[in-house]
């Protein structure tokens, strides 16, 4: 029997990192490039096509503390891998890494891959019976009153700075709206804050501090359980509480986390890519205005183009496997690669070419796992966009383009600052009614039109005076029934 070859890794403990002056100087353990560190963050995306060039739509690489991966940069690949549960799997206690501890607990990326009770690490039954308490509570949301609450926290973030003429979209606004609608979703909108902002964006990125972040986050989460399951109320929290699938307290903390974070992070990023797009492509602004694209279409766009999350880490073989032409081993892990997936010159051959109407991005994953609150993300971006375009609708970027600004991590791209301009304009007041009044109600309603008046003998006309020609009566003007009324009223006239 031919001996299989070994895997990319193997041995590669006992090479070390290059010696300086060698052309390989900045790689890791074996040669493996890393997707975190000062290449990966001045370039992911160069990155990644590097990697694209080298290995194909599957490449070996190391994230933080060197623990070796692969990563998924083919979009069918991708599909594939998220669509197999047979031969990859989301619970992470089957990754060789973690049961021999070099990503242990304390590893930077452990918030984000660390087993918890959730339908994003659980297979089979146990999969069901918690992804259908999580769709289960989504299905009670009011999308239309949500829609509401959206528009009125926009305006209320745009009157913190509107008077100004200057702002910074990123950490005034896109930071904040998705924050404050999905407080108000789970039932917390007094837990709304800065830190709460901040830890949510720390605890994915990988940094020192991403582990006492998710542990203040829980905290807050795990109060909210506890205030829900004593006194109920119409919210996300005690929906997911009283689903009849019994979720435990540890299960219906673990579920508020991933819906708080999924939904906040992504959405963050994606208003910021969707405002950047329009204000710096002079297409999609005109679109915008000439009615060829709504702000939806624009939505999509952006999710091809710049899309939230960039990567999700990870999922893991259960058996030996072949994906991209490469042998992956059981235990391996992976991370799925959703930018450079939908970058793939497989299916985007032209990257110009307008992808409007085509929702196969990978932007929100796919398979059992894909994501339950991408309509709630879809909601917060084309409202709170189309809102902020109406109230400032001669918005401008401050600064030259080129000196616009990103921060990077294996899981996402987001801009640091997007400082804009445009004229003063007083605050609204955001909690206000209609002053205008209901028409009193209309008694001599006709089912049916009149029966038709017998036609008048034909007089032949008289010539017209000149003093008629010239000074017409006035027109008769009809009154306006009450439906029209109620139309002016509705329209806010």
């Amino acid at each position: 029997m031919t001996t299989p070859p070994p895997s990319p890794w193997a041995g590669t403990d006992d090479l070390g990192a290059a010696p300086p002056g060698c052309p390989a100087h900045g790689l890791g353990p074996g040669g493996l490039r890393r997707i975190y560190g000062p290449e990966a963050d001045a370039d992911l995306a160069g990155l990644y096509e590097k990697l694209r060039a080298e290995h194909g739509p599957v490449a070996p690489v190391l994230i933080h503390n060197d623990v070796p991966m692969w990563v998924v940069l083919g979009h069918s690949e991708n599909l594939h891998m998220v669509r197999t549960p047979s031969q990859f799997t989301r619970d992470s206690r089957t990754w060789r890494a973690v049961r021999d501890g070099t990503a242990g607990p304390d590893h930077p990326l452990a918030p984000v891959f660390t087993w918890q009770p959730m339908c994003s690490f659980v297979e089979g039954d146990e999969h069901q019976r918690l992804r259908g308490a999580v769709t289960g509570a989504m299905s009670g949301i009011d999308h239309r009153g949500i829609r509401r609450h959206i528009n009125r926290y926009t305006n209320q973030l745009l009157n913190d700075f509107c008077q100004n003429g200057h702002a910074d979209l990123v950490s005034q606004f896109a930071e904040h709206l998705p924050m404050m609608v999905m407080c108000h979703v789970l039932g917390m909108p007094e837990e709304y804050n800065e830190r709460m902002v901040q830890s949510a964006r720390d605890m994915i990125k990988g940094t020192e501090t991403a582990i006492a972040s998710n542990a203040y986050v829980m905290e807050v989460l795990m109060g909210l359980v506890a205030r829900r399951r004593a006194n109920p109320e119409e919210d996300f929290t005690s929906s997911l509480i009283a689903h009849p699938a019994q979720l435990t307290d540890d299960e219906v903390g673990a579920h508020l986390r991933l819906v708080l974070i999924a939904a906040y992070e992504a959405t963050a990023n994606l208003i910021a890519n969707v405002v950047r797009m329009v204000l710096t492509d002079p297409r999609f602004r005109a679109q915008l205005s000439g009615g060829q694209m709504t702000v939806p279409e624009a939505v999509e766009q952006s999710l091809w183009d710049e899309p939230p999350f960039s990567a999700m880490v990870g999922y893991f073989a259960k058996q030996d496997t072949q994906l991209g032409g490469q042998r992956i081993r059981a235990g391996d892990g992976l991370i799925m690669g959703i930018a450079p997936g939908n970058v793939d010159p497989v299916v985007r051959p032209d990257l110009a070419a307008n992808m409007q109407g085509n929702r196969s991005h990978l932007a929100f994953s796919g398979g059992p796992h894909e994501c339950p609150g991408q309509d709630i993300g879809r909601a917060i971006a084309d409202t709170g966009v189309d809102a902020l375009l109406m109230r400032l609708p001669d918005v401008e970027l401050s600064i030259d383009e080129r000196d616009l600004r990103w921060t990077s991590s294996i899981m996402s791209r987001h801009l640091v600052e997007l400082p804009v301009k445009f004229a003063p304009r007083p605050p609204q007041d955001v909690t206000a009614r209609p002053s205008a009044q209901l028409p009193p109600p209309r008694r001599d309603w006709h089912v049916s039109s009149p029966a038709p008046r017998p036609a008048a003998p034909a007089v032949p006309a008289a010539p017209p005076s000149p003093a008629a020609v010239q000074d017409p009566a006035p027109e008769t003007v009809r009154p306006k029934g009450a439906w029209q009324r109620f139309l002016i009223w509705w329209r806010g006239y």
